[in-house]
Order: structure tokens, then C-alpha cells, then sequence
């Protein structure tokens, strides 16, 4: 039997009466000096346990298993500092105040805990991390202060939960699958407190989540609304899971049910509240966002459900890059292109059989094409996260070179399950980017090729000017550099001119199954000339109207101004839209503004103005946007920001307000949907605007390359500029967002 080694000083510390010692000590008959709240026996033990990794399966306890009988009073051993006596003694105090403050609510408790409780025992073989009422040996407290914002649940006394569960005061309560924190059980009606409660406990139902039904609520308009992480998630599967009872190992994992309630917020909190600086702040999208990262923490620690809350670091990463919090979006960027790779993801299948037995290869392979289109996806979706929340100039994650994975199947298939054979196409196919095959496009799988093409265009920025002696400059030659014209071609002319015919108008309802705006298939037509203009701007020189980088960023400046004015001429929701075309507006609204800046200083106030109507309805739609998703509000500061040098040049009056709406809610009724204001053309969109010394924009319809789609682009310029003095050339291009 193992003796706890003697100190110097244990001849001289007196005997301890009987039944002092730990319980821990007593039952093992070791020397024990009674100290509080862990003697030394059991501290040393304790040590010595944590000091080696734990086997799988098994969490060390977080504190040394150290116990007392519950006799009142202080311990008696001559070495406890007088300041733990005192803290014992005031936290007697607070337990017997409370005691006297909850015992109404313990009166009606009672009748259950005499009647019958529940089991307290875990439920063998059943890992998943879902909530429940169960105190396993080693708990961390229960916390009864923290609440659960709009989610009905109310701060419940430790003392009545312990009374209901029939535990002792000492005993902590933690839910058996491994929540990060119990925060508290739903509020009820007075009358019928008592049945709610007891129907809860016997449920299993997480507390930190809303109730069932608004649960349900959250989870359905997150499939309705989310342009992002929906895309990753089997919706028919895991609705149907949802009917499952909180034990069964099919019901959601409650780090992605957090994750979801944080990102529908935005379309169905009510605890939104308005800052002095105009930022907002959700209350009920912030809980459930720190519940989601304590998930995420857990799981680093522990390695269990990786896949699972993999998935809802997704799902909150989307929701970061809503509301802007560029900081975490870089983090989770990069955190979860690292943990999918000893996941395997990246290889074809999501599954590799060579090197399973080293460390991290956490997965087995997929059980069905539900689990490897799920799998897919959820790389993907982290690879296009990844791409976009590089834009700004950043290196990748991970190489493109490094990615095997094959392109996901269409949502058709992925939602109805038919057995369709693997996607052929992966970024190493000839011809990924211009050849699209009938039964394996949809507009998801394009938005993924388009941001990948933006993903090439950060890397060729990114590794050119690397080693690169000087910055690029407006009087080099670009097509001379290794690889740029192939790119430029690809970015620029034959991404879109490949796209299907039944891809090419944004508004097509055939690929939307749910009718109305396809956001896939809106961002598809104006990514590309974001990249164009990242690509371009640093050779773009409005002294040379005809030169090819200056060419290439009026049009495509051009096309994501008209990509705009087509959502205006319509009812359709522009906050439904993915949170990324903010940055092709702002991308857009640069050029802009350097074109303004251009007409200022060779005097052209009649182009002037028209060039600041269009940065003004490119800010209107950015603050529009940031009504509901704060990137919009945040860009438009941004843009602010770049445009201090021409607001103080400009001659106009009130320039921020040129070309916008007099009343900015009455957005609807100022730009008539039916195109008619100041233009004899029915097709025409968005607010008037003054007359200007550019051609007049291809209409819909014409033979322009893109006409198709309803975004046309600028021809060129007039004489009027062309014999112009040249001014500066144009300042480097901010980052699309800091």
C-alpha cells in the first residue's frame, strides 16, 4: 500500500481527532493533515495523475478528489491561513441566505424530490455532447448567474436544483455529455413551474438552448435565410434529426445548434441593440456564440466530435465575417484549414489509407454518400472561407497544389441523396475553370470555382511582390511578367463567358429552388471583376484611357455598379445577399474614387459628379446592407475613410449626398421599380444620375460579352479625356477590409 511520504515538520502537527481526515485518506489508510480544501496526500496524488496524457476516453479530473464529511465548522488543522477560515465562514453565510431567499421555490421542489428522482448514473457507450442533468464523481460548478439571452431560460437556485436531484449542497451539477457550462433551466409559468422542470430533467433538453419550438424557428430560418454555412449542412436529414429525443447519438451536436442560433440571429433576434458608434450588438447571438467556442475549446483539449464542431466553427466563423470582426475571422481561418488537414479532408474521398496510423487521423471513412458529401462540403466551405478572408493580400491557409479533393455534387443531389457518382472534376482537371458538365454544375459549385479564381489572383499578388525590389507601378508593363496574361485572360474573359446559358442571367428562378434572387449565382457574375480589379489596379493610369489595366477596371467597376442597380429595380431583400459583395462593392467603389479624384484635378465637373453618384449608391447599399449584417456598416467606414482626400478637394456641395435619396428608408419609392425614373429606357436602374463624359453603358440585351446576365460594362471613354493633362498615378489599393 502507497504511504504519503513524511514532511520535517509531521512530528510536530498534532494528532487529528477521529473521523477528521479526508474521506479519500480514511478509505485508503494514509496519513492525511486534514488541510482545506485538498490536503497535501491528495494533491500529490493528483500531481502525479495529471502529469501523463490521459488514454482515450478518459478526461483527467480537474481538481484533486478531496473530500470531507459535512460537519459544519472550521477545520481544525493548525496550518489553514485565518483568510480561508474567513472566506468558508462568509460562504456559509451566503448558502444559508440563500436557503432562506429560494424557499419558495425549494416548497415546491420538494413534493419531486420525495416522489422520485431521476438517475444519475452516465448512459453507457454514448459520448456525444449533449446536455444533460446527470453529476458525474468530478464536476466544475454549475453556474447560476448566466442566462441564456431570449432563450427562456432564467437563473434557478443551485440549492432548489440540488434539492429537486436529491444531491448534496457540496456536489456540483455538469452535464454528462461535456457542456462547457449549465447555466441555468427554463423559466415556466408560476403555476406550472414544478411539471416543467421535472419534464425538462427527464428530457435530456440542453438549457442553454432555446425551447424546442423556437429552436425549431432558428434552425428554419437559417436554411431560409444563410447564404454561407447553410450550404454545408444536409437540411432534410437534419431537420428530421431534430425530431430525434436529445440522448439519441442522431440528435445535432450542440456546438452546431449554438453556431446556428448565433447566424440565424440575424434575421430573427429581437435582443439587437443600436451603439452610440452605429455598431450593433445581439445579446442572444453573443451567448450562443461564446457557448460554440467553449465547444471548440473543449474539443481542442479532448479531440472528441471533432467533425461535428469542426462544422460549427464553420457555421460561427460565417457569422464572425458577418458582423465584420475581421480579427476572428483571420484566427478561424486559419485554425480550421489546420484541423481539417489531419482530418484528411483534403484528400479525394475526405479519406486516405495511407498513414492512418499516425497521429490525427481522427476520421474513419465515410458511411454512406451522406457522410462524404457532407464531408465535402464542409472542406470546401472552409477552403472558399479561407480564400475570402484573404483577399485583403493575406497567404493562404493552404496551397491550392495541396488541395485533392474533388468538387462537391449539386445541392439536387446532395438534399435528395440519389446515388450519383463522385464529382470528376478537382482543381488539378484540365479546364476546371471553363468547363462545366450538365450534371455536375449547379450555383454553388460555380461560386466555388469563382472564388477560387480569386484565390489565384491573391496568390499571384501575394508571391509577386514577395521578393519583388519595388512595388508595381502604373508605367509597367504587366502582360510581361511570367504568367499574368494567362491569368488575365482566365479572370477576366473566359470564366465568364463559359458559363452555361442557364447560368447566365442572375435572375433566373430555374436555379433557384426556392424562387427569387439565386445569391450563388449573383456573387458568381461579380466576383470575377473584383479579381479583375485587384489583378489591375496597380497599373491602372487614367492618363491612358486605352490602356488594358485601366480598361479592365472601369469595366468591371462598371458591372458591379450595374449588378447593383438590377437588385435595386427589384423587390427583392439586398441583406439576403452573401456578406462577401460588400467587398466587391468597396473593391468597386475604389476605383471610383480615384476616378474621382482624377476629374477633380483636371476640373471635369460634370464627370465628377456623376462618379461620386456612383460611389454614393455603392455606400448607400454597404450602410443598407450593414442594417442587418454589420461587414456593410463596417466597409462603408473603410470607404469613408479612403475618400478624406477627394472630400476635401471636391468642389461639390454636399458631396456624400449626390445621387442618393433624399430620405434613405424611402429606398423603394425613389428608385421605382419599374426602371421608368430619368430614362426613357424600361430597363433602366437605379437613381438617376447626371450626365457624364463616358459612353453610354451597353444595354441588356446587346452583343457585350456578358449582356446575358444583365451586367454590362463601360465601352471606354470619351475625347474629352483623352486630351487631358496626366495627373498622379493612383495610390496603391487599401486592403478591402482591416
Amino acid at each position: 500500500m502507497p504511504k504519503a511520504p513524511s514532511t520535517g515538520t509531521s512530528s510536530s502537527r498534532p494528532a487529528l481527532r477521529r473521523n477528521q481526515a479526508c474521506l479519500s485518506c480514511r478509505k485508503r489508510k494514509l496519513k492525511c493533515d486534514a488541510a482545506r480544501p485538498h490536503c497535501a496526500t491528495c494533491v500529490k496524488q493528483w500531481q502525479a495523475q495529471i502529469s501523463v496524457p490521459a488514454p482515450p476516453g478518459y478526461v483527467h479530473p480537474t481538481e484533486p478528489l478531496c473530500s470531507y464529511d459535512p460537519v459544519e465548522g472550521l477545520p481544525l488543522a493548525p496550518n489553514i491561513d485565518p483568510a480561508d477560515k474567513i472566506k468558508l465562514l462568509e460562504e456559509q453565510i451566503s448558502k444559508l441566505k440563500r436557503k432562506l431567499n429560494d424557499k419558495g421555490l425549494h416548497d415546491n421542489l420538494s413534493d419531486t424530490s420525495r416522489t422520485g428522482t431521476p438517475s444519475h448514473s452516465p448512459r453507457n457507450g454514448h459520448s456525444r455532447s449533449h446536455s444533460q442533468l446527470s453529476p458525474p464523481s468530478h464536476s466544475p460548478a454549475l453556474s447560476s448567474t448566466s442566462i441564456s439571452p431570449g432563450s427562456g431560460l432564467a437563473q434557478t437556485s443551485q440549492d432548489g436544483i440540488n434539492a429537486l436531484l436529491n444531491v448534496p449542497t457540496e456536489n456540483h451539477l455538469r452535464s454528462e455529455s461535456g457542456s462547457p457550462e449549465l447555466n441555468g433551466l427554463p423559466n415556466r409559468s408560476s403555476s406550472g413551474s414544478s411539471g416543467s422542470l421535472r419534464e425538462l430533467i427527464h428530457s435530456g433538453w440542453n438549457p442553454d438552448l432555446p425551447d424546442p419550438a423556437v429552436l425549431h424557428h432558428y434552425v428554419d430560418n437559417f436554411f431560409k435565410c444563410d447564404p454561407c454555412g447553410s450550404r454545408t449542412l444536409h437540411q432534410p436529414s437534419f431537420m428530421a434529426s431534430l425530431q430525434l429525443h436529445p440522448h439519441d447519438p442522431g440528435f445535432p451536436h450542440s456546438a452546431i445548434l449554438h453556431a446556428i442560433c448565433a447566424s440565424a440571429s440575424r434575421w430573427s433576434s429581437q435582443t439587437v441593440t443600436t451603439l452610440s458608434d452605429g455598431s450593433r450588438r445581439d445579446a442572444f447571438a453573443e451567448f450562443h456564440a461564446g457557448k460554440t467556442r467553449q465547444y471548440i475549446d473543449k474539443t481542442m483539449a479532448s479531440g472528441e466530435d471533432i467533425f461535428a464542431v469542426m462544422q460549427a466553427c464553420l457555421l460561427l466563423s460565417w457569422y464572425f465575417y458577418q458582423e465584420g470582426r475581421w480579427v476572428e475571422v483571420w484566427i478561424f481561418a486559419g485554425f480550421q484549414t489546420r484541423v481539417a488537414i489531419p482530418l484528411r479532408l483534403n484528400y479525394p474521398g475526405t479519406f486516405t489509407t495511407h498513414g492512418n496510423s499516425s497521429p490525427g487521423a481522427y476520421l474513419a471513412p465515410p458511411r454512406d454518400l451522406k457522410d462524404l458529401e457532407s464531408r465535402r462540403r464542409t472542406w470546401w466551405m472552409t477552403i472558399v472561407f479561407d480564400r475570402i478572408a484573404s483577399v485583403g493580400g493575406w497567404v493562404h491557409g493552404i496551397d491550392e497544389r495541396d488541395i485533392g479533393t474533388e468538387l462537391p455534387l449539386r445541392r439536387i443531389d446532395f438534399e435528395s441523396e440519389h446515388l450519383v457518382p463522385n464529382n470528376p472534376q478537382d482543381l488539378c482537371s484540365p479546364g476546371v475553370f471553363t468547363t462545366h458538365p450538365p450534371q455536375y454544375t449547379d450555383s454553388f459549385l460555380l461560386l466555388i470555382k469563382a472564388v477560387m479564381l480569386f484565390g489565384k489572383v491573391t496568390d499571384y499578388n501575394v508571391r509577386s511582390n514577395l521578393r519583388a525590389p519595388a512595388p508595381p507601378s502604373k508605367n509597367q508593363d504587366p502582360f510581361h511578367l511570367p504568367d499574368f496574361e494567362a491569368l488575365d485572360s482566365l479572370v477576366c474573359v473566359d470564366f465568364l463567358e463559359s458559363l452555361p446559358s442557364n447560368f447566365k442571367n442572375v435572375f433566373d428562378m430555374h436555379n433557384n429552388h426556392a424562387g427569387g434572387l439565386d445569391t450563388d449565382l449573383y456573387l458568381v457574375h461579380i466576383i470575377p471583376h473584383a479579381a479583375t480589379i485587384t489583378l489591375h489596379n496597380p497599373y491602372l493610369d487614367f492618363s491612358r484611357p486605352t490602356w488594358i489595366s485601366t480598361s479592365r477596371c472601369m469595366n468591371s467597376a462598371r458591372a458591379i455598379i450595374e449588378a447593383s442597380y438590377l437588385l435595386s429595380s427589384t423587390s427583392l431583400d439586398l441583406t439576403r445577399l452573401h456578406p462577401f459583395v460588400t467587398i466587391c462593392w468597396y473593391l468597386a467603389a475604389v476605383i471610383q474614387v480615384q476616378l474621382c479624384k482624377y476629374f477633380i484635378e483636371i476640373g471635369d465637373t460634370e464627370g465628377e459628379a456623376h462618379v461620386w453618384g456612383e460611389i454614393n449608391v455603392l455606400r448607400f447599399a454597404m450602410l443598407e446592407y450593414g442594417a442587418r449584417s454589420p461587414i456593410g456598416t463596417r466597409q462603408e467606414k473603410l470607404l469613408q475613410g479612403l475618400m478624406t482626400e477627394i472630400v476635401r478637394m471636391t468642389t461639390q456641395r454636399r458631396p456624400l449626398e449626390v445621387g442618393l435619396p433624399l430620405y434613405p428608408f424611402s429606398h423603394a419609392g425613389v428608385f421605382p421599380k419599374n426602371g421608368s425614373a430619368g430614362s426613357n429606357n424600361t430597363t433602366s436602374l437605379g437613381a438617376p444620375l447626371p450626365s457624364t463624359n463616358f459612353e453610354d453603358v451597353s444595354p441588356p440585351g446587346s452583343s457585350n460579352g456578358h449582356s446575358q446576365s444583365g451586367i454590362s460594362h463601360s465601352s471606354g471613354w470619351s475625347s474629352r479625356s483623352a486630351h487631358t493633362s496626366p495627373p498622379q498615378g493612383p495610390a496603391p489599393m487599401p486592403p478591402p477590409y482591416m
